[in-house]
C-alpha cells in the first residue's frame, strides 16, 4: 500500500505513544448536572486542554468504545492562523520548529508538513479509541483532503474506507481560488472492523411501502433475493447459483425438492442469462419462512424475502447518496444559529458547521446509545446535534468534546448550557420538512402522492409550529416549518461534566509523594497499560485490590494517594491479602498485582498463578518501554 512520506513523520510516528496520560479533573462549578445529580464522568463530557493529551486522558476510560468520531480541525489554508506546538522530543525537530514561522501562514511551504505532523498522533489516538462497529468523520476542503486520504489509509487501514461525501455549503462560492468559486466541502470516512451503515430515516412515504402484515400485525414489504444490478452475474459470485424448491401445493420452499410436485427455481436475469441470489445457501436456510415464491403472468419464476419494518434496522433505512445538498448545509445557518443563542453575537469569529451537517453524520453512524467524540469541538455544535438526536428520538447518545482553546467554557460549554436550559430569543425558528425537486412531467403523473406527502407531513408535525409554509420555486418544493418565539427558546434537556486535565500520571511520583494521582485515575491507567482496554467503572477499594477483569486477566491494585501509607506495610501485597485474591480469583484467568511491595516469596506467586507487578517500575514492564 503506498504510504505518504513528510517533513517530521519519522520524529512523530510514535509520539502518541509519549504523551503522558493526565488525570481528567471535574469543574463542579462548570459544569451542568441533571436533576439529583452529580457530575461524573459517565455524564456528556467537555474537556478543556490540549486535544492529544486529551485524547490519550481518554484511552483508560473510552478505548475501543466511541461509536461516531465528527471531527473539523484546521483546513489549513493559511489564513486559519494555527500553531504546530506539539513537544515532540527530537532535537531535530524542536530546531525545524524553533526556526519555521508560528502560526501558520500562506507563505509557510512547510505548512502541509506541519498539519501532517499535527494530525498523525491525533489520528493514531482516535483509531484506539475507536469502537469496532464505529466509524470517524473528518471535514476539510481540497488543501489536504488528499494527504488526509493517504495518511488515513495507513492508520484505519484502507479497507476501512467508507467513502468521501462531498457537501455543498456555499451555493455563490468561496473567491479565494483564482480559476474558480468554490461551493464544496469533504468528508472522509474510515471505519472500524464491523461497521455498518445505519442509513437515512424513511420518509413517510417509504414507511407507505411497507403494506403488507405478517401473521402478528408487523408491517412489511417483499423484494427480490435475486440480485440485481451490478455483480448480478452468476460469474460475479458463482456460490451463490444454486436451486431453490417451492413446493406449490403447501406453498413452501426448500434447498431440496420436498416431492416429485417441487419446482426448482434458480436466479435468472432478465435476459434468460445465468444471475445470483442476494443471499448464500446458509442464509437461505436460516430464513425459509421469510420467503416467497412468486410466478409472473408469462410463468416467470422468482422469490421475494421479507423486509419488516424496524426503523432501528439499518437494512430498513436509506441509503445516503455521496453529494450532499440543500439549504441546511449553507455556511450562514450555522453563524446565524450561533448569533440567535449569543444574543446577536458570533463569538467564534467565523462560520462554524451547520446543525445539519453533524446531525447528518451522527445519524448516519450512531444509534441511541452512542458514544459521540469531537476532539476540535470549537462552538459545541457536535454537542447541539446530539442533545437534538436525543430529543427527536428518546435516544440516550453521549458526546464528549475537547477544546483547547480559551472559549472552551466561555462559548463551547456556554452553548451547550444555553441550548440544554433554553435561551431568550424573539422571532420566528424555521425547520426544513421536505425538499423536492418537482418537474410538470413528475407533477402530473404523482400529484396526488406530492400533495398526499405535504398532507402527512402538516398532519404530523402541526402541534410542533404555528404555520406550516409551502412554496415551489425555481422548479423545488420546499414545506417550512415555522415557529413564533416572543421570549425564550425552549432548551433541549440534558447535563454535562465540565473537565480540565490535571498533572501528568507521573508513576515515579509514588517514589517521591507528590503529585500523587488519585485511586481512580491510577486504577483506570494500569487496567489499561496491563490489558489495552478501558475500565467499564472504578469500583472503591477492596479487601482483595480487585479493580476489573477481561476474558483473559483479573487485575488487582493495592493503592492510596498517601505517602505515609503508601511507605506503610500495609500497602504491600501479604499472605491476608493473597488469601482474599484467592478466594475471590476465577479459574484459567491471569492474575495482576499492582502494589509498592509484597511479603511473599515469587514462588508462592507462581504457584498460585499470580504476576507482581511492583509500582512505580513494573508499569513500564507491562506498557513495553
Amino acid at each position: 500500500m503506498p504510504t505518504l512520506e513528510f517533513k517530521g513523520k519519522q520524529f512523530v510516528y510514535s509520539h502518541h505513544l509519549s504523551v503522558p496520560f493526565r488525570e481528567l479533573k471535574i469543574d463542579k462549578d462548570k459544569s451542568l448536572s441533571g436533576k439529583g445529580s452529580s457530575p461524573s464522568l459517565e455524564d456528556n463530557l467537555i474537556i478543556h486542554g490540549d486535544n492529544l493529551e486529551g485524547l490519550k486522558a481518554l484511552l483508560p476510560t473510552h478505548a475501543g468504545k466511541v461509536d461516531c468520531i465528527f471531527i473539523d480541525p484546521p483546513y489549513n489554508t493559511g489564513n486559519e492562523g494555527w500553531c504546530y506546538n506539539d513537544n515532540v522530543r527530537s532535537p531535530l525537530m524542536k530546531e525545524w520548529l524553533k526556526k519555521s514561522a508560528n502560526p501558520v501562514d500562506k507563505e509557510d511551504l512547510e505548512r502541509h508538513d506541519k498539519w501532517l505532523c499535527m494530525m498523525w498522533p491525533r489520528l493514531q489516538l482516535l483509531n484506539e479509541l475507536l469502537s469496532e462497529e464505529g466509524s470517524i468523520w473528518l471535514t476539510l476542503d481540497d488543501h489536504e483532503v488528499n494527504n488526509a486520504k493517504v495518511v488515513m489509509n495507513e492508520i484505519f487501514g484502507e479497507d476501512k474506507f467508507v467513502g468521501l461525501f462531498v457537501v455543498v455549503n456555499n451555493l455563490k462560492g468561496r473567491n479565494d481560488k483564482e480559476h474558480l468559486a468554490l461551493t464544496h466541502e469533504y468528508i472522509i470516512v474510515y471505519s472500524g472492523d464491523e461497521y455498518i451503515s445505519r442509513g437515512l430515516e424513511l420518509t413517510e412515504k417509504q414507511i407507505a411501502e411497507f403494506d403488507l402484515v405478517d401473521e402478528e400485525g408487523i408491517p412489511y414489504s417483499l423484494r427480490d433475493l435475486r440480485k440485481r444490478g451490478s455483480e448480478d452475474r452468476r460469474e460475479d459470485r458463482p456460490k451463490m447459483f444454486y436451486p431453490i424448491y417451492w413446493d406449490k401445493g403447501n406453498d413452501s420452499l426448500a434447498l431440496e425438492p420436498q416431492s416429485n410436485e417441487s419446482v426448482k427455481i434458480l436466479p435468472k436475469r432478465g435476459d434468460g442469462t445465468d444471475g445470483r441470489w442476494r443471499w448464500g445457501k446458509k442464509r437461505v436456510a436460516d430464513n425459509l419462512k421469510d420467503l416467497k415464491a412468486k410466478e409472473s403472468n408469462k410463468g416467470r419464476l422468482d422469490i421475494s424475502y421479507r423486509v419488516y419494518l424496524d426503523l432501528e434496522d439499518s437494512s430498513n433505512r436509506k441509503k445516503p447518496k455521496s453529494f450532499w445538498s440543500g439549504p441546511e448545509f449553507a455556511t450562514d445557518l450555522g453563524t446565524t444559529l450561533l448569533k440567535n443563542i449569543f444574543a446577536g453575537n458570533n463569538p467564534l469569529g467565523h462560520a462554524p458547521k451547520t446543525l445539519s451537517h453533524v446531525a447528518r453524520c451522527i445519524e448516519l453512524s450512531a444509534g441511541k446509545n452512542a458514544i459521540i467524540l469531537d476532539s476540535f469541538a470549537g462552538s459545541g455544535t457536535t454537542a447541539h446535534a446530539v442533545l437534538e438526536a436525543n430529543k427527536h428520538d428518546d435516544g440516550d447518545r453521549k458526546f464528549i468534546l475537547l477544546e483547547c482553546e480559551d472559549y472552551a467554557d466561555s462559548l463551547t460549554a456556554e452553548r451547550v448550557r444555553k441550548v440544554i436550559s433554553g435561551y431568550p430569543f424573539k422571532g420566528t425558528q424555521k425547520e426544513e420538512l421536505l425538499k423536492e425537486k418537482i418537474t410538470w412531467s413528475n407533477f402530473s403523473k404523482k400529484s396526488t402522492d406530492i400533495l398526499s406527502k405535504v398532507d402527512q407531513l402538516e398532519a404530523k408535525h402541526s402541534d410542533k409550529f404555528d404555520k406550516i409554509k409551502k412554496e415551489i420555486k425555481d422548479g423545488v418544493l420546499t414545506v417550512v416549518g415555522e415557529r413564533k418565539i416572543e421570549k425564550q427558546a425552549p432548551g433541549l434537556g440534558g447535563s454535562f461534566t465540565y473537565c480540565t486535565l490535571g498533572e501528568p500520571i507521573q508513576i515515579e511520583s509514588l517514589l517521591t509523594g507528590k503529585g500523587l494521582p488519585s485511586y481512580e485515575a491510577l486504577a483506570q491507567y494500569v487496567f489499561y497499560t496491563a490489558t489495552g482496554g478501558s475500565l467499564e467503572a472504578v469500583s472503591k477499594p477492596s479487601v482483595d485490590g480487585l479493580i476489573g477483569e477481561t476474558d483473559l486477566y483479573r487485575i488487582h491494585l493495592f493503592y492510596k494517594p498517601d505517602a505515609t501509607w503508601l511507605r506503610s506495610n500495609e500497602a504491600a501485597l501479604n499472605n491476608d491479602k493473597l488469601e482474599a485474591i484467592k478466594a475471590s480469583g476465577a479459574k484459567g484467568k491471569r492474575t495482576i498485582v499492582f502494589a509498592v511491595a509484597k511479603f511473599m516469596s515469587q514462588k508462592e506467586l507462581t504457584k498460585n498463578r499470580i504476576e507482581f507487578c511492583q509500582l512505580p517500575y513494573a508499569v513500564h514492564k507491562i506498557m513495553g518501554n
